[in-house]
This record gives C-alpha cells, structure tokens and sequence, in this order.
C-alpha cells in the first residue's frame, strides 16, 4: 500500500528526512514510531502530499503521490496533526462539509461512519458539547467518509484519557478486522504500537534506523532481572566480560547475544557474589526502542528538530 524509496526532504540545509526506504503491505497495522522532530510528521506530510519531497519517490497505492495525487489519495483517509472543526455546527453538519472537500457522500454514509466509530445517538448535538474523546472519534470518522483502502493517523489518541485510549484502539481493531483496512499508526503511546501493530519502523534524526516485526523487537537483547547482592558492582563486572550489554538501576541486565542466564549465575557465584535469583523477561516495545535510539545518537549525535512541516508545504 505504501513504498518509500530513498525518500529525502530538507529544509534549508539539513535534512528532515534522509533516504528513507520504507515499504507497508496491504492488510497491515504498521507503526512509525520516532521522538518529536524525527521526521514522522514530515513524512506523513509527503504521503499526503501536503509536503514537497527534495528526492525519491512516493507511492501510496500503486501511484506516485507527486505525480498523481488524486489516484493515489483517493482511497486514503488521515487524521494529520490537530483536526479542526466548526464548533458551533453539528458533528453530522461537519462530516457533510467536509464531505464536499473529496467526493459526494450520502447522508447513509454519514450515518454508517458515525455509527462505526461510536457517535450514533450524538451526531446531531454541537461539536461544542463533545468531548475529547468525541472529537477523537469525529476526527475519525471524517477520516473513514472516502470508503478508504488505507488509513494514516497521526497520534489519534493525542490527550485522551485511558478510557478513551482504551475506546480508540478498539475501535482501530474493530475497523481493521471488519473492513479490511491497512493502518499507518504514528504514536508516542508504545504500548499502544505494542498491542495494535505487527511490524514498527524506527526514525531517528530523519534515518530508518530499524524496520521489522513486533516479534523480533521481543527477541532482541533478552531482559533479566538480577537478584544479586552488589548489584552494580556484578553489572560491572558482567559488562566488563562482554556477558551483557547493559543494566539499569532496577537490577534488570540485557543478554548479550550467545549468553545465558546460568552462565551469568555460575560467574557472580564464582567471584564471590550471592544470587538470590535470575529471571528473564520478555523485553518490551518500550525497552527496545529506547535500545535503538541509544544506539543511534551513539552514532550520529542527537540531532536538533527540524523547520515547521507547514514551511514546505507547496501551493496548490
């Protein structure tokens, strides 16, 4: 649905975006994850063509956004950065102007769509009477009126509540699983890309620095909780003689690969330390992501953010 090849954008002088190659199959709940000023907006901005990429190529479903903008964003619903709505106006009187903006819709459609997202029954009532969460599912639904093949949202659950990120996320199951619809998922909420999605990528200072499934995030760097007298000073040693590759100070230790958890025991009781126990546990989305954006600014530095997506945006 979407292939990303060396896809580059820069402002000024420094790049936003870098060579990105990215590729989202069909049918997929696909999370771009990255810090703020890592390039996710910038690049959602080139799928939607509301950004002007410097190099490469963007097709989102089978046709190139830069060339063929109708064709590739006919099947494509989005909510991008903040959804603004008349207030002063009905949720259904909204949706049916917003509606004009790509093809004609039936007030059926406008009723389907409310329905599907939650809003039967409040369709009627002011935008102002709504709550966050119900703009949430406004801002979706507006999102879902073309009949897409293909839906990007931008950290939909941006200031919602647990009940409310609880209801966002099942409803984006419910309308993957019903309508067969493939989902781009930009969020801060891991645990949120860890529950929902199959396969991440990774940007960090505008470079792909992993792309790949849930399961190999999980496989990565096993996570042991030490239970070890001297806690620092067994890490120390342990990451001395290459048997980890990091600790924190909850006493949990990362494998090194090729390591096992009795081989760690057998060391500290050698060298005079006292295990009172050793448990792995599966690393998390949120551990190895912090893993890999460590490894990254290792690389490259912390990069600063970049312009204001809204400076590329080209006239139409």
């Amino acid at each position: 649905m979407i292939t990303l090849e060396k896809l580059t954008k820069i402002f000024g002088t420094r790049p936003a975006v870098e060579s990105l190659d990215l590729t989202v199959p069909k049918g997929e709940i696909f999370g771009l994850l990255g810090h703020n000023g890592a390039g996710k907006s910038t690049t959602i901005g080139m799928l939607l063509g509301q950004v002007w990429p410097t190099s490469g190529s963007v097709l989102v479903c089978g046709h190139d956004v830069t060339r063929n903008r109708h064709d590739a964003l006919r099947k494509v619903g989005a909510i991008f950065e903040t959804p603004i709505f008349y207030d002063y106006l009905s949720g259904r009187r909204n949706l049916e102007i917003l509606a004009t903006y790509t093809a004609p819709t039936s007030a059926q459609r406008i009723r389907e769509v409310a329905e599907w997202v939650g809003l039967g029954g409040r369709e009627d009532s002011k935008v102002r009477t709504y709550s966050h969460g119900m703009r949430a599912r406004l801002a979706l639904a507006q999102a879902l009126l073309p009949g897409p093949e293909l839906l990007i949202l931008d950290e939909p659950t941006n200031g919602l509540d647990p009940e409310g990120i609880h209801e966002m996320r099942e409803t984006i199951r419910r309308l993957h699983r019903n309508l067969g619809l493939t989902i781009l998922l930009s969020s801060h909420l891991l645990s949120e890309v860890e529950q929902l999605c199959s396969r991440i990528a990774v940007i960090h200072g505008g470079r792909k620095v992993f792309d790949g499934t849930l399961a190999e995030t999980r496989a990565s760097a096993p996570k042991l909780l030490l239970d070890v007298d001297r806690f620092a000073e067994a890490a120390a040693l342990l990451l001395t003689e290459g048997w980890i590759t990091g600790s924190d100070p909850t006493g949990h230790v990362l494998l090194a690969p090729g390591r096992n958890v009795s081989g760690i025991v057998r060391r500290l009781v050698e060298a005079g330390f006292n295990v009172e126990g050793a448990q792995r546990e599966p690393q998390t989305l949120e551990d190895f992501y912090l893993s890999v954006v460590k490894s990254a600014r290792l690389g490259q530095g912390t990069p600063s953010a970049p312009p204001p997506v809204a400076a590329s945006i080209r006239p139409s």
